[in-house]
Order: C-alpha cells, then sequence, then structure tokens
C-alpha cells in the first residue's frame, strides 16, 4: 500500500512559484476591503493544477489561487472560472468561500489570481475519512451525499451562470476535448488503455436525455472543508473544472471513490465498508437519486468508465507539466505512476458494460 501524502501540509513557497509579493500587497491593499499588512505568504503543498497560497496578514488570512507560470494548454487553469462560480454559488446560500477580488492584470504577479475566504474547519484527505469513528463516517458520508445532491439542484441561470457551458452533448464535447488534449500533448506519451476509451466512449454514450446543472467536476472529500466538530460541510473547494453540464457525469467522478484502490489518492475498493460505517455503494446511489427525484441510474458502468477516462486525462496533463517543469505539487510524480492503474480501471469496467 502507497503511503497517503499529505496535501494539507503549508511551507514556504517554492521556488518555481515565487512571485511579487510586494506587488499582491499592493493590490490587495487596493482591492480588498478591509485588508491591511504587512504580508507574508505560504504555499499549500495541494493543489495539483493550480498554485494556492495562505496570505497571513496581522489581523486575518486568506487564500489565494493563481494560474501556474509557464506555458500553459488552451482553456486549462481556468482561474477566472473558478471566482465567477464561486461568486454565484454564494447567492444561493451553497457552501463555498467567499471571494475578496479577482486579478485578471498578469503585470501584478506574472499570471491571473482570485484571493478568498480562509474557511477553518477539517479536511479529510481520504475517502474513508480514516480519522473518523463510524457513526461519525456514517453522517459524513450522507453531508457528502446531500451536499453533490444539492449542487445539482441550483438554478444555473437563476445565479447568473446561463452562459457558463453549452447545455446538452456534454459527453460529446468532454469526451472529444480530453482526447484532444491527451493527444496534443506528445510530452506525456501514449497509454494503451486510454487509446483504447478514445476509441469506445463515443459509441457508447446513453442515448437518454440530458439533465443539466451545475457540475463541479472534481468533487472529492479533500476537497471539502467541514465543521470542525460536525459533519457539516462549511465550503466545496477547488471550482477549476466546473461547468455546466450532467449532473451524473459529475457523481459518477464522485462516486468512483468505491472503485478506486490504495493509490496517491486513495480510495474504497477493498475496505470493510460495513465495519467502517460507510454506506454501500448501491446505498449511496439510492441516496442521491432519493434527493435529486430519480428512480436510478441505468447506464452507471458507463458514466464511471467515462470518468476513469477524464481522471487519467487529467493526471495524463499532470505528466506533461512534469515533463515541462510547470507541475505545482510535490506529489505530481506519486499521480502519475498510478495514470496506468486509472486508465486500465476505466478500461476494465468498459469491456464489463
Amino acid at each position: 500500500m502507497k503511503p497517503t501524502p499529505n496535501f494539507s501540509g503549508i511551507g514556504a513557497v517554492r521556488e518555481a512559484h515565487r512571485f511579487d509579493e510586494v506587488a499582491l500587497a499592493r493590490w490587495m491593499d487596493a482591492n480588498v476591503a478591509g485588508y491591511t499588512g504587512p504580508l507574508s505568504v505560504e504555499q499549500f503543498q495541494g493543489g495539483q493544477s493550480n498554485p494556492t497560497y495562505r496570505l497571513v496578514t496581522p489581523t486575518r488570512s486568506y487564500v489565494m489561487r493563481r494560474k501556474p507560470p509557464g506555458k500553459l494548454l488552451k482553456g486549462a487553469h481556468a482561474i477566472e472560472r473558478e471566482a465567477q462560480v464561486l461568486i454565484a454559488l454564494a447567492k444561493a446560500d451553497f457552501p463555498v468561500a467567499e471571494v475578496y477580488g479577482l486579478c485578471t492584470d498578469e503585470d501584478v504577479i506574472g499570471t491571473c489570481f482570485y484571493v478568498m475566504e480562509l474557511v477553518v474547519g477539517r479536511t479529510f484527505w481520504t475517502a474513508s475519512c480514516e480519522e473518523l469513528q463510524p457513526a461519525d463516517r456514517t453522517a459524513a458520508f450522507d453531508a457528502m451525499n446531500a451536499t453533490i445532491a444539492r449542487l445539482h439542484s441550483v438554478d444555473h441561470e437563476a445565479i447568473g451562470l446561463s452562459d457558463y457551458g453549452r447545455p446538452g452533448s456534454y459527453f460529446e464535447r468532454q469526451i472529444s476535448r480530453w482526447s484532444r488534449q491527451y493527444l496534443e500533448d506528445p510530452l506525456a506519451g501514449r497509454d494503451p488503455a486510454m487509446d483504447r476509451l478514445i476509441d469506445w466512449l463515443p459509441s457508447h454514450i446513453p442515448d437518454v436525455p440530458e439533465r443539466t446543472s451545475i457540475i463541479h467536476g472534481d468533487f472529492r472529500v479533500d476537497n471539502m472543508i467541514y465543521h470542525s466538530t460536525s459533519p457539516r460541510i462549511l465550503a466545496v473547494l477547488d471550482w477549476e473544472l466546473s461547468t455546466v453540464g450532467d449532473p451524473l457525469a459529475d457523481f459518477a467522478y464522485h462516486l468512483m471513490m468505491y472503485r478506486m484502490p490504495q493509490l496517491t489518492i486513495p480510495g474504497l475498493a477493498g475496505l470493510d465498508l460495513a465495519a467502517l460505517g460507510i454506506p454501500s455503494e448501491a446505498d449511496y446511489v439510492a441516496s442521491y437519486c432519493s434527493r435529486t427525484g430519480r428512480s436510478g441510474i441505468p447506464n452507471l458502468e458507463f458514466y464511471l468508465a467515462f470518468n476513469f477516462f477524464r481522471f487519467a486525462a487529467i493526471i495524463h496533463g499532470i505528466k506533461g507539466r512534469l515533463a515541462r517543469g510547470t507541475a505545482t505539487s510535490p506529489h505530481a510524480r506519486s499521480l502519475v505512476d498510478d495514470l496506468t492503474t486509472i486508465s486500465a480501471l476505466g478500461w476494465d469496467i468498459a469491456q464489463a458494460n
């Protein structure tokens, strides 16, 4: 079993991600209400795609997310979209951190960035929430299930996100997008299972009407902050991959935790779920369906195969950034080592479909 990396660590800003902190302080003084310096900057270990920092002042701390420096793939590292969806979801009273300011002027620190609230609470870094006792783990899973169901029930047009993504043909567009990103990154190489999935997925898209909602794109327990003493979720983080699309794609990505073995981002496969107080996959699906008015999820295996492909494509992108020297996390190499396992899981599910 691999040791679980601690994505929560905070330390000095890594050499590749340094910037003009004086320029940032000037920008905050002019754009963030209530800001008073002096400012010191630390970097979170987490954030595989966009470097994330803790900004510390004598009176409060903030979080800054920025695009990484260097050459970037088209459409990646969508900092502006992250800020947009956070601001909109706050209007719906959905649990997100408050955004204090967005800067699209790359002359300030070299890339676009935004500054948001530092939400204080608990983050569980493994799908099994290993710090909890069984009864508390059951409650934490129920809160997670309720939160993703709530997200998929938000009226995106009513909160100003009518142009946040194109409705319809979600899977066609997503398969095309991730296939193109995979094929256009020669530094990351090729993977046999990925090549097979690229051929298989387009011809197996379910012929059913799509619902449309906001989708997070990376809905995992380690992207949530829980209250320090209760199972209530205070904030859902990391909205870079969010868009408007089919909520079943989003839910199936979240559900991958049940099929994922003990990798760098460990899943639940092989664990004694009942002893841990974790609902079975079938029960977890049933709870989501009850909360979203569904009788079930036909074609679930397709949605899972698609998401293992998509997740492998994301890691393939990290592999390319590692080759180019722009990967933002010290755990990037470990994630890249998991690529073939994850793509093979997707192909196994596709073959059984």
